[in-house]
C-alpha cells in the first residue's frame, strides 16, 4: 500500500452499524408506504425480520439481503472481513445459506486505490470461507467510505428461522459477546490494547454460520441477529413479532474485554440514544440499575451475534454445541413469557 499510516476511521463521521438510520425515523418512513408484494412472499416488511424470503417453489425459496457501513477499523483488510462477515450474517439468521453477493462500494476516488483494494480482498476472503461467490457489484465516488455486500441465499421454506416464532416457555441464547460500538469508538477517538483489540476483531470477523448450523441441528424456533439497534432493539423487534414478553437477566449477559471501560470513557455511540428512544415504550427494568451494564443493551453490535429462542428441553444441548462449535461467549441470558402480564414486545431486563 501507498500510505501505511492512514486511518480509515478518519477518513469518515461515523463507525459501523452506529452510523444506520435511527431506528424510530426508519419506522416512520417505512409505514406509509403500500409495498408492492405477491403470494411468493413469505418474508417482507411486516415483521421487521433479518431479511426477505422469497418462495421459488415447495422445497426452495431465495434469502435476500444487504448490509453496508463505514469502516470501524483502521486496516483496510480486516474492515473488508467485518462488513462481509456482518452482510452475511442476515442470512445465517434465517437459517440460510449464502449463495452469492454483490459488492457495495463509496470510496473517494481521489484517495489511494490500493486502500480500496484491500478492502476489497477482505471482503472476498470472508465470502469464500461462507462459500458464497462474489460475482459483482457496484461503485460511486463519494466522501464518505462505504463497504458492504447483497446477498443471495438459499433455505428450505420449511427450515425457515424467523423473528416471529419464539414461543412462550423457550429459553434465549446469546452467541456472541457485546460491547463492540464502544469499543470501535475507541478505534476512533482513543486507543485500544492489543489483546482487547484481537478479540474484538474476532468477534467481528467470526461468521454466525458455525452458530447457525447448531441452531438447525437443534432445530430452535426463532432466530434474530444483533446488529445496530442494540439487544434492546432487536429483541423488542423479536418479540412483537411473536406477540411475547422476554425476560433478560443483565448480569449473564457476555461482554467483550474492555467494553465496561470504554464506556467509564464516555465512549458512547449515537445509536445509545436512539436506540432507548426507540424501545422505551417496551423496556422495564427491574432491580437495581447498573448504569454502566445498562449502557450494553443499547449499544448498536457491528457483526454481533445471534439471539437464538430454543425449546427449553433443547438448550443446553444447543449450548454445548455452540461451545463445541467455537462461539465460546455464548450463554442462556433468559427466557420467554406469553404476553398475558406485560403487552406483547415488552422486554424486562432484570439486574
Amino acid at each position: 500500500m501507498k500510505n501505511q499510516n492512514i486511518r480509515l476511521t478518519q477518513m469518515v463521521t461515523s463507525a459501523g452499524c452506529a452510523a444506520k438510520l435511527f431506528p424510530f425515523l426508519l419506522s416512520d418512513l417505512l409505514k406509509d408506504i403500500n409495498w408492492f408484494s405477491n403470494d411468493n412472499v413469505i418474508i417482507g416488511f411486516d415483521c421487521c425480520d433479518d431479511a426477505g424470503v422469497y418462495k421459488i417453489n415447495d422445497n426452495y425459496a431465495l434469502i435476500h439481503t444487504t448490509d453496508f457501513f463505514t469502516p470501524v477499523v483502521d486496516d483496510p483488510y480486516t474492515f473488508g472481513m467485518i462488513a462481509a462477515a456482518n452482510s452475511l450474517s442476515d442470512v445465517y439468521a434465517m437459517g440460510g445459506t449464502p449463495m452469492n453477493a454483490l459488492n457495495i462500494v463509496a470510496y473517494p476516488q481521489k484517495e489511494d486505490l490500493s486502500i480500496l483494494k484491500e478492502i476489497l480482498r477482505g471482503g472476498n476472503d470472508k465470502a469464500k470461507e461462507a462459500g458464497c461467490v462474489i460475482i459483482g457489484g457496484h461503485t460511486v465516488d463519494a466522501s464518505n467510505i462505504i463497504y458492504g455486500l447483497a446477498v443471495t441465499g438459499y433455505v428450505i421454506p420449511k427450515n425457515i428461522k424467523s423473528n416471529f416464532t419464539s414461543q412462550p416457555g423457550d429459553r434465549l441464547i446469546l452467541t456472541k459477546a457485546l460491547g463492540t460500538g464502544v469499543l470501535n469508538n475507541c478505534i476512533k477517538y482513543d486507543k485500544l490494547d492489543e489483546d482487547i483489540y484481537n478479540e474484538l476483531v474476532n468477534s467481528m470477523t467470526r461468521l454466525n454460520k458455525y452458530a447457525s448450523d447448531c441452531m438447525l441441528k437443534i432445530n430452535a424456533n426463532a432466530c434474530t441477529d444483533i446488529t445496530g439497534f442494540g439487544l434492546a432493539g432487536h429483541s423488542m423487534q423479536m418479540a412483537k413479532a411473536s406477540n411475547v414478553v422476554f425476560h433478560i437477566s443483565v448480569y449473564e449477559l457476555p461482554i467483550l474485554s474492555g467494553a465496561i471501560t470504554a464506556i467509564e470513557k464516555k465512549m458512547l455511540t449515537r445509536a445509545d440514544k436512539s436506540n432507548r428512544i426507540y424501545t422505551q415504550e417496551y423496556v422495564i427494568n427491574e432491580g437495581n440499575i447498573d448504569e454502566k451494564l445498562e449502557h450494553l443493551l443499547y449499544d448498536p453490535q457491528t457483526s454481533g451475534g445471534l439471539l437464538i429462542s430454543v425449546d427449553s428441553n433443547d438448550t443446553k444441548i444447543l449450548l454445548q454445541e455452540l461451545h463445541n462449535a467455537g462461539d465460546e461467549s455464548a450463554r442462556i441470558i433468559g427466557y420467554v413469557e406469553d404476553s398475558s402480564k406485560y403487552k406483547a414486545g415488552t422486554i424486562v431486563f432484570h439486574f
